[in-house]
């Protein structure tokens, strides 16, 4: 199975031409290679542009960019994609909600952990409790009731170099985050008009439609 090492993850924001929140704080630092440089495509001749997309090269971009923003690999996105087909109303808000209720997307979207990857690592080591009980899976779909929260010793070591510990932090509507236990609490359905991560489904769609 492929990786998204330490390395890359600049290289594939820069791929994108857009932040995708790879590294955490470094995103929004000054360190971050697109506000040093802007979103020159990596490569030698990246900074030359090059040929006009094609639209399944379009299409193709677009599916990159949603599946490197929340980490899941080609085979999973498929799945996520035929179920979301399978559930009623539109596709591409399915695609989406099914996306953000992940357990490693709920800690990032909580202000619980720096990134994503962070998140996956937590919880595949074992530190992460749903409704008070281990759970090592990063794509489990998270359900209306689930708490999450992290084991004392995480607590400790993260409480206070997380998004969740400012005190103008607000999670999205959809999520109850506690800041006191730093848990936090799956209230209702995520709202597809919440989720502003600037990724066109409609492409998406259209490229597994071909």
């Amino acid at each position: 199975m492929s990786r998204i090492t330490l390395n890359t993850k600049c290289r594939l924001c820069r791929a994108a031409g857009s932040k995708l929140y790879l590294k955490g704080v470094r995103c929004n630092s000054s360190k971050c290679p697109i506000e040093k440089k802007g979103a020159v495509k990596p490569g030698m001749h990246g900074a030359k542009g090059g040929s006009k997309p094609t639209d399944y090269g379009i299409q193709l971009r677009a599916k990159q960019k949603a599946k490197r923003i929340y980490a899941v690999q080609e085979t999973q996105f498929k799945n996520y994609y035929l179920k979301a087909k399978k559930l009623k109303g539109l596709v591409g808000d399915n695609l989406m909600i099914l996306l953000e209720r992940r357990l490693d997307n709920v800690l990032y979207q909580a202000g619980l952990v720096l990134s994503r990857s962070l998140s996956k690592q937590l919880i595949s080591h074992g530190h992460v409790l749903v409704n008070d009980k281990k759970l090592d899976i990063a794509s489990y779909e998270t359900k209306i009731g689930d708490v999450i929260s992290f084991d004392d010793k995480t607590v400790a070591f993260y409480k206070e170099n997380v998004p969740a510990a400012e005190s103008d932090f607000k999670a999205p509507q959809w999520l109850d985050l506690n800041k006191k236990n730093f848990t936090v609490k799956v209230i209702s359905l995520p709202i597809r008009e919440e989720i502003g991560n600037d990724i066109d489904v409609n492409l998406i769609i259209e490229y597994y439609s071909r």
